[in-house]
């Protein structure tokens, strides 16, 4: 037994809590930092004052809208080319330095404070009636810093990408969303870190060469292997990699395949792996944090409308701007991209008009077409003792086991806080005859929305931990495992509208949660598996039988059938957090709001590089195409600033 395991079995638990708490105080406080030359606006952009006087200012070739997942991607790639001035703005702080936005398994203490927007839907009148929480990072990295399912890389299926493609109806290039051809920039931004343990991974078919780290290093509950067995048996084949050019169909460990958490046990954000000291030495590249976009600035005394900065409020109300010469990039995700959009006076012209925004362009798109997975959870009680609870929990025991595993982080980058609660993940089609056999499951039942045949429409995955309400209602301190449904190609729509003018006021999220009948059926299909998975062998056994008689569990659920399971459906129904396509890329007689080359209709040097731009849902998870597109878009503008030279 290691010494300091020694010393933790022995320590009284006072002394033990106080010598962990100066531990990890110590670590992360005397750690190697990197120098990030982020904040003051002071010299890199203009102060308006009350009476529009103005100071002078620096101006750049570009400006990037937003630090998010893409957004990083944008500006580290554009700075690449020292003639190519750009600057950065970001409403939150770097999380380099908090340690909840790099110890895998803590993102979930980032929620409902200062580093989100604690945001909520309206009223969803087809779930059980109630608002939504949809939380979005406020820091540099944007939701891929703590969001549980952007650790999760999944490049989804290929034939997402062909639908992209499909959906541009031969606008000039359109093509270069194909998968064969947008597959470059799947590979460009990943950085596969082999392990020797794990050797069905096919090198040959990942990103080695990529700034984003991701492998098999994160912490597997026993949960994981028992809910693969069970996949198995109930006829979801297992296979070694969901993320190839043969799609993603099947089961795998998300823990033992890939993640974005390194072979040290942290998370890959964009930041972290983007923005360098290197990078953020480029003295072609200003960062601005805490820096909130309250609109785009236009030239509209030209034939078309020209984007040609951005404004943005600091926390004490000052305003200041910077001005772009080439173009500007909005990287500000699905909900406040259209947000600033509308703000500038780009969108449906009514709406705008409501609010007093003069119209720059009329575009009904812009926060329209907007789509979200919609997932189901169903808790349980776990009578393996296994659950993460053994960390999180209120019990004195659970402190303890808590002061273990941050010993074991800290000295050793090992341990459950590698972990990610999503550790296993299935992805199968709603059509599948073997699982859904024609004479139990009349096809007529559903509608084929998936984008194309070998294309999942259902995900379902397990978790060492229960939770409500994304942890909003406490659970009482016992030991819990989870499933989880996924509807990964919902036909409901919504969309994101203005509060009111004020950019301070949060925008108005309308998802539409199951305003469809097929996305009831389809979420019914997703459902039926998971009751077959909690009966089967072996995840069976870890129910205790106990929880039957707890108001917050679900140990009845898999006797549940018609209205009675729809009634359940409907209240557990919430956001798995990948909002997409209230920008999207199509044609604009489709309600599209950018062209081929994420170029707004109308205002070619304003584009968009994020969720919003994603024509359609992909499904999977959001974080790869979002890294890819920011890939894409530095390559895009790169090509156009040199064609003007």
């Amino acid at each position: 037994m290691p010494l300091w395991s020694a010393l933790l079995d022995r320590a009284p638990r006072h002394r033990l809590a106080l010598l962990g708490l100066v531990l990890i105080v110590a670590h992360f406080w005397y750690r190697k930092r990197r120098s990030m030359p982020f904040g003051q606006p002071h010299g890199k952009a203009r102060r308006m004052r009350a009476k529009g006087e103005e100071y002078d200012f620096d101006e750049y070739d570009v400006v990037v809208v937003g630090g998010g997942t893409a957004g990083v991607v944008v500006a580290a790639r554009l700075s690449e080319d020292p003639s190519i001035r750009v600057c950065l703005l970001e409403a939150g702080q770097s999380s380099l330095k908090n340690p909840f936005a790099t110890i895998p398994l803590s993102y979930s203490r980032l929620m409902h404070t200062r580093h989100e927007w604690k945001m909520f839907t309206v009223p969803q009148p087809d779930t059980d009636g109630g608002l939504r929480y949809w939380p979005r990072a406020k820091l540099l990295g944007g939701c891929n810093t703590f969001l549980t399912h952007t650790i999760s890389f999944h490049t989804c299926a290929p034939e997402d990408y062909d639908e992209w493609a499909r959906l541009q109806k031969g606008q000039e290039g359109a093509d270069q969303w194909a998968y064969r051809n947008f597959d470059h920039y799947l590979k460009k931004f990943e950085g596969y870190q082999p392990n020797a343990l794990y050797p069905d991974v096919d090198l040959t078919l990942r990103g080695t060469t990529g700034p984003v780290q991701t492998g098999l290093h994160s912490y597997t509950s026993p949960t994981t292997p028992r809910f693969i067995q069970s996949c198995e048996e109930i006829g979801i084949p297992l296979v070694p990699d969901l993320n190839t050019s043969a799609g993603s169909m099947g089961v795998s460990k998300v823990s033992f395949t890939l993640t974005y958490i390194t072979p040290r046990g942290r998370r890959s954000t964009s930041e972290f792996a983007y923005f360098t000291p290197e990078v953020l030495a480029r003295p072609n590249l200003t960062v601005i944090t805490e820096a909130h976009v309250t609109r785009v600035l236009f030239e509209t005394t030209g034939s078309v409308p020209r984007a040609v900065g951005a404004e943005f409020s600091r926390w004490k109300g000052d305003i200041f701007q910077v001005r772009a010469k080439k173009e500007v990039i909005l990287c500000a995700g699905a909900v406040h991209t259209p947000q600033i959009m509308m703000l500038s006076g780009v969108g449906p012209a009514d709406h705008l008009t409501f609010h007093d925004i003069p119209v720059v362009a009329d575009l009904p798109g812009v926060g329209s077409n907007l789509i979200d997975h919609p997932v189901v959870d169903f808790n349980f009680l776990d009578k393996t003792g296994s659950s993460i609870i053994g960390m999180f929990g209120d019990k004195p025991q659970h402190k303890l086991k808590l002061v273990k595993e941050l010993f074991k982080y800290s000295l050793l980058r090992k341990g459950m806080l590698t972990g990610q609660m999503a550790e296993a993940i299935a992805f199968v089609r709603a059509t599948d005859p073997s699982l859904f056999p024609p004479d139990k499951f009349p096809p007529s039942e559903i509608e084929d929305v998936s984008s194309g045949p070998g294309a999942p429409d259902i995900e379902l995955f397990c978790t060492p931990a229960g939770y409500l309400k994304h942890g909003m209602v406490k659970m009482e301190s016992l030991h819990y495992f989870a499933l989880h449904a996924i509807l990964l190609r919902p036909t409901s729509t919504g969309t994101i509208r203005l509060r009111s003018n004020n950019p301070r006021d949060a925008p108005l999220i309308d998802p539409r949660y199951l305003s469809t009948e097929n996305d009831m059926a389809m979420l019914v299909r997703a459902v039926d598996l998971l009751k077959r998975i909690f009966r089967t062998a072996p995840f069976a056994a870890m129910a205790d039988p106990a929880g039957a008689a707890h108001p917050d569990l679900d140990h009845g659920f898999a006797e549940l059938s018609g209205a009675a399971l729809e009634d359940t459906i409907r209240r557990k129904c919430e956001t798995i957090y990948h909002p997409t396509s209230s920008a999207r890329m199509a044609p604009l007689a489709d309600g599209g709001v950018l062209d081929p080359y994420l170029r707004v209709h109308g205002i070619p040097n304003l584009r968009v590089a994020d969720a919003s731009a994603f024509p359609a849902i992909v499904s999977g998870h959001t974080a790869a195409p979002a890294f890819a597109i920011g890939e894409k878009v530095a390559d895009l503008v790169k090509a156009a600033i040199a064609s003007k030279v």
